[in-house]
């Protein structure tokens, strides 16, 4: 079964500042690919994006040539999901019934309303069940 990938996944590919989360997230990134098992929200892509090209105190982790590039290969190696006005409304009861920040409840509503049961991501609680998607955090040690 398919799971979905939360933008930190992406980032932490590039980042060269947390070497074991970039080591995991390139692993999970090959794998998935070899096995077709993630996908990849149309918000995440964005996200990635903006968060690559962002001045830092070492520089931003890509130039924006750069993280246009990644953007364009990801697009090709994953299934890219896209939001539509059901999923709008399923994130916005989902961010009332569990008290997820905007961003959080949208990248929920994309896995529960493509019927993913996993989303892989550093930025909810490990482990726990929301609605029918399970949150994996990959980075736990």
């Amino acid at each position: 079964m398919a799971a979905l990938v939360d933008t930190n996944v992406l980032v932490y590919a590039f980042d060269p500042y947390d070497r074991r989360k970039q080591r995991i997230a390139t692993e999970l990134l090959r794998q998935g690919l070899q096995s077709d098992s993630l996908r990849i929200a149309h918000q995440a892509l964005v996200e990635f994006v903006a968060a690559v090209t962002r001045p830092r105190s070492g520089g931003a982790l890509l130039s924006m040539v750069e993280a246009c590039r990644e953007a364009e290969t990801l697009l090709i190696q994953f299934l890219i999901l896209y939001p539509n006005g059901a999923l709008v409304r399923h994130a916005l009861r989902g961010a009332a019934a569990y008290q997820l920040s905007w961003y959080d409840a949208h990248m929920w509503a994309y896995a529960d309303y493509y019927g993913l049961a996993e989303l892989i991501s550093e930025d909810f609680e490990d482990g726990r069940l929301y609605g029918s998607v399970r949150v994996v955090n990959p980075f736990v040690p």
